[in-house]
């Protein structure tokens, strides 16, 4: 059997059994631990994270900082304020990457695929032409190429150049 060693995803993997009180969302918004967390972005009502689990290279969630479960129950200068975060990560993300495309999405529910359906979120999932490959189809693995510590110096460097 071959072997794809990560061993940096071995503190991240080890606390998926670990029940943690509260609500993870909320508890990152509070600490001020943000390089600790990789957080990236704050905005007045929402904060951008990576993806400690991420789908590829650069997923990040763009998080409401108010516990709500689904985006229709913001108000509008919570709404307004998320979107323009998203709109500024996709920027952020576009200069240092360069994807060919995003998936964005709002899972809203357990039965959407929500992994935390009671704090909506948004997912910005860069893509490449061929960023698809048999590790995912044959193996049941995904390569991701870049380090989660990577890839925050670099937003954070590129947010304050701007």
């Amino acid at each position: 059997m071959d072997k794809l060693w990560a061993p940096w995803r071995a503190k991240y993997v080890s606390k998926i059994g670990k029940k943690s009180k509260g609500c993870l969302f909320c508890r990152l918004q509070k600490e001020n631990k943000d390089k600790e967390n990789f957080i990236f972005l704050r905005s007045c009502h929402a904060y951008a994270v990576l993806n400690l689990f991420p789908y590829n290279n650069g997923h990040v969630l763009v998080v409401p900082n108010r516990h709500v479960s689904d985006i229709a129950k913001l108000n509008e200068k919570e709404t307004a304020d998320t979107f323009s975060l998203l709109n500024k990560v996709n920027v952020l993300i576009s200069g240092i990457l360069k994807p060919q495309g995003f998936n964005i999405g709002i899972n809203v529910g357990r039965v959407a695929g929500a992994g935390f359906p009671d704090h909506v979120h948004i997912h910005i999932v860069p893509r490449w032409k061929g960023d698809i490959n048999f590790m995912p189809v044959t193996a049941d693995t995904k390569v991701v190429s870049q380090s989660l510590e990577e890839l925050y110096r670099l937003l954070v460097k590129c947010k304050q150049d701007k």
